[in-house]
């Protein structure tokens, strides 16, 4: 797609959280694990709650570790500025300091500074906030402020919309581990203790109230973990890893959320990218290109909050490919299970015998972990997954995995391969000591499982390597609609894309405005 020629498509999470507030593991675990599967991270400290609810009995532990935590981060601000500068590889791997405020009026904010540098904001509410940020920004000191778990009730924590605005907040953070905030109904409902979602809290409602904002996803992971697998990652188009290039990316809106599968997703509205605002026109020509990390379900375009049009498979030729002898696919491969309350050191080697590994995405989890009353954890090490390449058809990994703590929780270590091999290809693995021996022919009629032992051992599985035109759709679509907004403006289009392995990606809005 021309539009996006200028650009390369980066990953990373900007709001997460480890030991230097509240939460566990240390700065330096959580951007090891951050540069095992990102190209940028923020690790943001919990900083203060201007209107913390007074002091009480039944939430008295709640109010200490808040302001037990306040308090660390700020002793260690100094501290952790010049830890980030030992890990920050410009043109690699981009670090960026940031903070949390809480705020039971306006909802709670992230903010993040452009470069290694800025101070604490204390602040009496979200005005009061953007306009210390101005004033640091006089000074050269550049800032990005987003609202996040949006989706709790006004006065809980949730958003206000009434207080939001898009001119000093360009994006808001759809997904996390709280929940998503994309709708009343979606795919990940909230059910952390601090409640449900509310429909005035959401995206969609925010968009139907006119306000301009593109979208970002993250963890708020509170073990070290950024970018922890399924719980949220925000991608964007840059002209290159550089600080200048992100910000004009997070200013310009050229966003888009995701929750763990690294998803190329580019959208134009009249040859304009996610983001953009554009002038009232009669035809909106509306191109899509998704190439995705497993079978793609399918795509919809949304129009001002109204299911336009849904794309499956239907409208696909599954059979384009199926006769190819050679084939470009993935291989994901995931570690775990096993008795509950174990975890599980993983040594593996992987190895194709003929072609090529064209590429190698981690799915690394951190531990489910929201509030730190919730998990009593004495372990130190909260860095324990990571990967190396060998040749150009082989890597070697070292991971730790957890069981599944129920049955609807999912825990698994993973790693995914992009290969161009012949059908007659074998994948060779040796996990834990124990070999196996699978043709890629195999994988891709469905998936191959294992274990190390007898019942509730650890256990593994190659899924099924979908065929290419599973994972790589390109759509046209034209909209000459009917309704009097294409004549007044005020209209926005976004792209929903809903992979089979329940991988998700939003992209930002293209508003069509007079």
């Amino acid at each position: 797609m021309k539009t996006y020629n200028d650009y390369k498509v980066y990953y990373g999470d900007i709001h997460t959280h480890c030991g230097i507030s509240y939460g566990h593991g240390s700065l330096e675990d959580a951007l090891k694990n951050a540069r095992e599967q990102l190209d940028f991270c923020s690790v943001t400290g919990h900083a203060h709650w201007h209107d913390m609810p007074e002091p009480d009995e039944r939430i008295q532990y709640i109010i200490d570790f808040h302001k037990k935590g306040f308090q660390k981060l700020k002793n260690g601000w100094n501290d952790m500025l010049e830890t980030l500068k030992k890990y920050n590889k410009d043109g690699r791997f981009l670090v960026f300091p940031g903070f949390e405020i809480h705020s039971n009026s306006d909802g709670d904010r992230t903010v993040v500074y452009k470069d290694i540098t800025g101070e604490i904001i204390y602040a009496e509410n979200i005005a009061q906030l953007h306009e210390k940020l101005k004033q640091l920004k006089e000074k050269g000191i550049e800032s990005l402020s987003f609202p996040h778990h949006i989706g709790y009730k006004t006065g809980t924590r949730g958003i206000n919309w009434s207080t939001f605005d898009g001119n000093k907040e360009p994006v808001a953070e759809l997904i996390s581990m709280h929940g998503c905030s994309e709708k009343s109904e979606n795919t990940r409902p909230f059910l952390h203790s601090m409640g449900p979602a509310d429909w005035e809290s959401t995206i969609q409602y925010g968009l139907k109230q006119g306000h301009i904002f593109g979208f970002c996803a993250n963890t708020d992971h509170h073990s070290a973990h950024p970018g922890s697998y399924g719980h949220g990652r925000t991608a964007l188009w840059a002209e290159d890893l550089s600080r200048d290039a992100l910000w004009q990316a997070f200013y310009q809106r050229r966003t888009y959320a995701l929750t763990g599968d690294r998803i190329d997703l580019k959208f134009a509205l009249n040859a304009a990218p996610m983001g953009s605002i554009i002038p009232a026109c009669k035809q909106r020509d509306i191109d899509i290109s998704v190439s995705a990390g497993s079978a793609i379900d399918y795509v919809d375009i949304v129009k001002d909050n109204r299911l336009l049009k849904r794309f499956s498979q239907c409208d696909f030729d599954n059979t384009a490919d199926q006769d190819c002898e050679t084939v470009k696919t993935k291989i994901h491969l995931e570690l775990g299970w096993g008795e509950r309350g174990k975890t599980t050191d993983w040594e593996v080697e992987l190895e194709i015998d003929e072609g090529e590994i064209l590429d190698i995405e981690p799915r690394f989890r951190g531990r489910e972990v929201v509030s730190p009353v919730e998990k009593k954890d004495n372990s130190s090490q909260f860095y324990t997954s990571t990967w190396q390449r060998l040749s150009e058809k082989s890597l070697k990994l070292s991971c730790t995995s957890e069981s599944n703590p129920n049955n609807s929780t999912c825990t698994t270590q993973g790693i995914c391969l992009e290969i161009q091999a012949p059908r007659s290809a074998r994948i060779k693995a040796v996990l834990n000591g124990k070999r196996e021996v699978i043709s890629l022919q195999r994988l891709m009629e469905g998936a191959y499982t294992g274990s190390l032992g007898s019942i509730d051992s650890p256990a593994y599985k190659f899924n099924r390597a979908p065929r290419s035109n599973e994972m790589n759709w390109n759509i046209k679509y034209i909209d000459t609609g009917t309704d009097t907004r294409f004549d007044i403006g005020h209209s926005f289009y976004y792209i929903r894309v809903k992979q089979q392995n329940d991988q998700w990606a939003w992209s930002s809005p293209v508003f069509v405005k007079k």
